[in-house]
């Protein structure tokens, strides 16, 4: 497991969100983006968002990572079976988060997540870095059938970095 190599996806997400919002302009964050039903200022709340989820996540890994693989293989099963409504909960969240927490408080808000993530990978035990279990594949690309805690580490910045492409911004970080 590379620490640091997490840390610096970490740092040039955070760069490149900031770029993004103290670029953007009001007309831009408005307009759609390429291949989503949402706007860049939408767009860029589910990116944070992304990072949000990691600690919940992290805390699941760690219950399901403790029990035997069939309950956690179970659990995913359902969650796949409710696929329909995690779209409609995935795509609904940022039409509201974007008008709550405007691109400012994004910036915030995204430092303050991918500090405390920075930190609680900093104290991880190596031994726990190989726990796993299995996750709704239907739910996301980046999810694999079977994820490990550094797997989650590495998760919302591939995510990030595929929705980064999504943008219409003048600068799209790429």
């Amino acid at each position: 497991m590379d620490r640091q190599a997490i840390h610096e996806e970490l740092e040039r997400a955070q760069t490149t969100l900031h770029r993004l919002l103290d670029n953007a302009t009001e007309d831009e964050l408005r307009r759609p983006t390429d291949g989503t039903r949402w706007t860049n200022e939408q767009l860029l709340f589910h990116m944070l968002f992304g990072y949000i989820l990691i600690r919940p996540l992290l805390l699941l890994l760690r219950i399901f990572g403790h029990l035997p693989r069939g309950i956690s293989r179970a659990f995913a099963g359902l969650l796949n079976a409710g696929t329909k409504p995690f779209d409609v909960v995935n795509y609904l969240g940022p039409l509201g988060g974007a008008r709550v927490f405007g691109c400012r408080r994004m910036g915030t808000v995204f430092d303050r997540v991918t500090t405390s993530l920075q930190r609680r990978l900093d104290t991880e035990r190596e031994a726990d870095f190989a726990l796993a279990m299995h996750y709704p594949t239907r739910w996301d690309p980046f999810f694999r059938e079977v994820m490990t805690i550094a797997d989650l580490y590495r998760y919302p910045t591939q995510h990030f970095d595929f929705h980064c492409r999504q943008l219409t911004l003048a600068d799209e970080g790429y």
